[in-house]
C-alpha cells in the first residue's frame, strides 16, 4: 500500500501536513448511519498509511465527531495535525442556532472542542463559515490570541470571500482555506486560488469527490441510505435530472480511469493533487476500504495530457446543479 508524502501548507506560517487527509464528518452525520467502531478502525489505519492530516468539526454530530475523533487518536497525538472547526453554532440536539463568529463564542468554542478532543491543543483552527454580521478582524483577533495561549497552532478560513481573506490574514497569517475543490467545483480558480498563492495561504478542497459521485459508487438517488442527506434538496446536484446529467459525466471520467488503470476517484483525486503542491484534499470516508482507495490515489500520475483529457471531458460549466440548495451561507 502507498504510503502517502508530505506536502506544506502555507508560506508564512506553514504546517506540514500529510498528502491527503481524511474528512471525519461522514463517521456521525449527514451520510447516513453513523458506525463508531468503523469510524475507529478507519481513523486508525490512516493513521498507519500516513494519512495524520484529520478533519473535524464542533458542528458534526453535533460534538460527537470531535469525541469520536479524540478518542481515536488518544494514544497517537503526536503522530496527527489535528484540524477543527467553530462557527456554525448548534445546539446538543441538533438545532442550527446560525454562523457566529463573536470573540466570546471564538474563545469558548475553543475550550469546549480541546475538551471534546482530549487534546492540549489544535494543529489548526478553522473558522467554518463567515459570520456577515461580525467583521472578520474581530473573528480572526480573537482566534490569534488563542494561537498567543497556546492552544491553538495555525489558523484557517473556510468558505471565505478573496476580500476577506485578505482581512484576515492582515490580522494574522492563515495558514489555510478549505473550500469545496474537485473536478465538479472549479469556481475558486478564477479569484481565490491566485489570492491564496499571492498570500502564501495553502488550500485544503473538501468533497474532493463530489461528495461521493466522482467515484462512481452513486449511479441513482436509491444508491444512498434514506437518511443520507445526499438524497435532500440541499444537495441539487445530486438528486433528478441534474443528478442524471452529472453521471454521464461521470462515465466520461470512468473511461480515462480505465486506460491509467485506477479507479475513477482515484483520478478525480489525482486531479486535485495535481492542481499544485499547495492543495491537499481532503476526502472524507468512514469505511477502510474507501480510504485505501483514496490512498492509492497517490501512486497515480497524471501527465499535461492526462489533465486536458479530463478537462475536456468535464468542462467547468457542465456540471448541473448548484453545490448547495441554499447558498447563503458560502462569503462570496
Amino acid at each position: 500500500m502507498t504510503q502517502i508524502q508530505t506536502r506544506t501548507l502555507g508560506t508564512t506560517a506553514p504546517l506540514t501536513v500529510s498528502a491527503l487527509g481524511l474528512g471525519c464528518m461522514g463517521m456521525s452525520e449527514f451520510y447516513g448511519s453513523a458506525d463508531e467502531a468503523a469510524g475507529l478502525a478507519t481513523i486508525g489505519r490512516a493513521l498507519d498509511l500516513g494519512v495524520t492530516f484529520l478533519d473535524t468539526a464542533d458542528m458534526y454530530g453535533p460534538f460527537t465527531n470531535e469525541k469520536l475523533v479524540g478518542k481515536a487518536i488518544a494514544s497517537r497525538r503526536d503522530e496527527v495535525q489535528l484540524a477543527t472547526k467553530f462557527g456554525n453554532e448548534r445546539l446538543p440536539d441538533g438545532t442550527r442556532v446560525g454562523i457566529n463568529g463573536s470573540p466570546e463564542y471564538v474563545r469558548a468554542a475553543c475550550d469546549a472542542s480541546l475538551q471534546r478532543l482530549g487534546v492540549d491543543h489544535i494543529d489548526l483552527y478553522y473558522q467554518h463559515r463567515v459570520d456577515q454580521s461580525v467583521p472578520i478582524e474581530e473573528t480572526v483577533g480573537a482566534m490569534a490570541e488563542l494561537v498567543e495561549a497556546g492552544k491553538v497552532r495555525f489558523l484557517g478560513l473556510s468558505e471565505a470571500s478573496a476580500a476577506n481573506i485578505r482581512k484576515a490574514h492582515g490580522v494574522h497569517p492563515i495558514t489555510a482555506l478549505q473550500t469545496e475543490y474537485s473536478l465538479f467545483t472549479r469556481d475558486l480558480e478564477d479569484e481565490i486560488l491566485p489570492v491564496l498563492r499571492e498570500l502564501g495561504i495553502g488550500l485544503v478542497p473538501y468533497s474532493p469527490l463530489g461528495r461521493g459521485i466522482l467515484t462512481g459508487a452513486i449511479t441513482n438517488e436509491a444508491t444512498l441510505e434514506e437518511n443520507d442527506s445526499r438524497r435532500s434538496a440541499y444537495f441539487p446536484r445530486l438528486n433528478g435530472d441534474a443528478l442524471q446529467a452529472n453521471l454521464k459525466l461521470v462515465d466520461e471520467i470512468g473511461k480515462i480511469a480505465a486506460d491509467k488503470g485506477c479507479t475513477p476517484g482515484q483520478l478525480a483525486l489525482a486531479w486535485v493533487l495535481a492542481q499544485g503542491p499547495d492543495i491537499v484534499p481532503i476526502p472524507g470516508t468512514k469505511r477502510v476500504k474507501y480510504l485505501e482507495e483514496n490512498v492509492g490515489a497517490a501512486a497515480v500520475t497524471l501527465t499535461s495530457d492526462d489533465v486536458a483529457r479530463l478537462e475536456t471531458a468535464v468542462p467547468r460549466d457542465a456540471v448541473q446543479g448548484d453545490r448547495y440548495g441554499d447558498m447563503s451561507s458560502i462569503d462570496r
